[in-house]
C-alpha cells in the first residue's frame, strides 16, 4: 500500500491521507474515548493522597489479572515465589523483577492474554528510543485510555477538540523524490496539515512559512527538532508569527532547554511538551504552570536511581492494556529532578519531573544540506532487529549498524534497505554492517542517531 501511494499524484495523497484519517478517527474517538476523558478530567480535580490510592486499586486489579491470563506471568509469579495478592501498591512492584524490551521480544506469545479473541484486539507497533522494533496487541478500550489522557492534556491547555494542527511528525507523506512544494498533505477530517520532516531544508523552508500561513492553523505540533529548524529560520529571516500561532506542543523526542528557548522566542508562546510511549506504561504531562505531571491515573511510574546522582529510570506498568499486560517495564528513558509528591500551585496530584531524557538523537545530513531527525519509524515493523544504530560521519553517507535476533532473513534486510532509503533517498549511500553489540552512552543508554558532523549534532543550528 504505502509503494502505491508513493506513486499517487498529490490530489490523490491528499485523498488517501483523508481516508485514513477518516478510519483512524472513527477508531480513535469512539463514544467510549468521550467517557473517558470526560472520568480523566474528573480525577484532576482528585487530591494527591486519592489519587495514590485510586492508582494502586487500578494496579492491584491488574496485577491479578496478568497472572490469571498471561502464561508468561503464570509461570514466573511461581518461580519467584509472589502471590499476585501481594502487588496492592506501587511500592509492592518491587516484589517482582524488572522486564526488559528484549525479553518482551523474546515472549511475544506467552504475554498476549488469553482472555481476548484475535478479533478483539488490534496490533501495534513502535521502534522506542533503542533502535528496537516491537509489535503488541491492545484493546480498542486501550487506545482511548490512551487518546483520552492525552486530550486532557491539550484540552488544560485551551486547545480544542478538532482544533486545525500544523503537524510535524515522522510518516513519509511525501516522496523523497518530490522537488518541489507542496511539502504537505491535508488529513481533513482530523483537520491537519501533515508536513513532512525529510524536506526541510533551507530553499524549502520559505514555502513551509507560507503555507503555515495560508493554513490558517494556530496550534502546532511535532517532533522538537523539525520545530527547531522551521523556528531558526524565522529567526534568521525576520519573519514575525506571533500574532498567528497561538499553541505549540511537542513530542517523540526529548526537548532540550535551547530548543524550548529557540521555539518560544520564534513562536511567541508557551511551548508545551508530554512524554509517552506507545507501550502506555507511563505518561507526563506538562500542566499550565509549566511542570511535568506523572499523569498517575493512566499508568504505575517507578523513578529508580539511574547511573548517576541526578537521574532515575523510568519503570512503568501498563494498567490500561490488559490485552498485553506489562509489569515493571524498563522504558529506556530517564527522567531528572524527580519530586515524590507534588510540587506546583496547579492544584494536579500527580508527582513532578523536572525534565525526561533518554530520546536524544542527532540529524542525518544529507549531500545537499538537508539535515533529518527521528529516524526511528523505520524500525517500526522490523521485530526481527534486537536493537539499531546509525553513525554518520560525512554528508551523503551513513552506517547502520544491527544487532540481529535468530529470525533476522534477507527479507528483512530488503525491507530494512527499503524502509531507510525511503527516507533518505536513493542517492545516500548506506552501509549496512552487522555486529554483536553496540556501545551505550555513560548512563547506559542507546543513542539512535550519532553525527561525527558539526552541523548534524543535535543542538546546532538551533540556538
Amino acid at each position: 500500500m504505502d509503494r502505491i501511494y508513493q506513486r499517487l499524484p498529490v490530489f490523490l495523497q491528499n485523498l488517501a491521507c483523508s481516508i485514513e484519517g477518516y478510519r483512524i478517527n472513527r477508531r480513535r474517538y469512539s463514544p467510549e474515548f468521550f467517557r473517558l476523558l470526560s472520568n480523566y478530567v474528573e480525577r484532576s480535580l482528585l487530591s494527591e493522597s486519592d489519587l495514590r490510592t485510586w492508582r494502586d486499586q487500578q494496579l492491584s486489579g491488574f496485577v491479578q489479572h496478568a497472572v490469571a491470563t498471561v502464561p508468561y506471568y503464570r509461570r514466573k509469579f511461581t518461580e519467584w515465589g509472589v502471590s499476585p495478592t501481594e502487588i496492592q501498591t506501587l511500592e509492592d512492584l518491587k516484589k517482582i523483577p524488572i522486564l526488559t524490551k528484549a525479553e518482551v521480544q523474546e515472549n511475544l506469545t506467552d504475554l498476549q492474554s488469553n482472555a481476548y479473541r484475535p478479533k478483539q484486539i488490534t496490533s501495534i507497533g513502535t521502534s522506542g528510543t533503542t533502535g528496537t522494533g516491537l509489535e503488541f496487541s491492545a484493546t480498542p478500550d486501550s487506545q482511548s485510555h490512551q487518546w483520552a489522557v492525552w486530550w486532557r492534556y491539550r484540552l488544560s491547555h485551551n486547545i480544542g477538540l478538532f482544533q486545525r494542527c500544523a503537524v510535524f511528525g515522522g510518516q513519509s507523506i511525501v516522496p523523497l523524490s518530490q522537488k518541489k512544494p507542496p511539502f504537505w498533505r491535508q488529513n481533513r477530517p482530523a483537520r491537519q496539515i501533515l508536513f513532512s520532516g525529510y524536506h526541510l531544508k533551507s530553499e524549502n523552508l520559505p514555502a513551509y512559512i507560507d503555507h503555515i500561513i495560508a493554513s490558517g492553523a494556530r496550534w502546532i505540533h511535532g517532533y522538537p527538532s523539525h520545530l527547531a529548524i522551521i523556528a531558526s529560520f524565522l529567526l534568521e529571516k525576520g519573519i514575525n508569527l506571533t500574532d498567528r500561532i497561538d499553541h505549540v506542543t511537542t513530542g517523540a523526542e526529548s526537548f532540550l532547554a535551547n530548543q524550548r528557548e529557540l521555539l518560544e522566542k520564534a513562536f511567541g508562546v508557551n511551548v508545551r511538551e508530554h512524554y509517552s510511549l506507545a507501550e502506555a506504561v507511563a505518561n507526563i504531562s506538562e500542566c499550565p504552570q509549566g511542570k511535568l505531571h506523572v499523569d498517575e491515573d493512566f499508568s504505575a511510574v517507578e523513578f529508580l536511581p539511574g547511573g548517576d546522582e541526578e537521574h532515575c529510570a523510568i519503570i512503568g506498568t501498563n494498567f490500561t492494556n490488559p490485552a498485553f499486560p506489562l509489569l515493571r517495564y524498563d522504558t529506556g528513558d530517564v527522567a531528572r529532578g524527580v519530586k515524590t509528591a507534588s510540587d506546583c500551585s496547579c492544584g494536579r496530584g500527580g508527582r513532578v519531573v523536572e525534565s525526561v531524557d533518554g530520546r536524544i538523537e542527532d540529524f542525518i545530513l544529507l549531500k545537499d544540506g538537508t539535515r533529518i531527525g527521528r529516524m526511528d519509524h523505520i524500525l517500526k515493523k522490523m521485530t526481527h532487529i534486537r536493537e539499531a544504530q546509525i553513525y554518520q560521519k560525512e554528508p551523503g553517507r551513513f552506517q547502520l549498524r544491527i544487532v540481529r535476533r535468530p529470525e533476522y532473513t534477507d527479507s528483512d534486510q530488503q525491507q530494512l534497505i527499503a524502509e531507510t532509503t525511503k527516507r533518505v533517498g536513493p542517492d545516500t549511500e548506506i552501509d549496512l554492517k552487522y555486529v554483536d553489540r553496540l556501545e551505550r552512552t555513560s548512563r547506559g543508554k542507546l543513542r539512535f542517531v550519532i553525527s561525527d558532523i558539526d552541523e548534524a549534532r543535535i543542538g546546532s543550528g538551533q540556538t
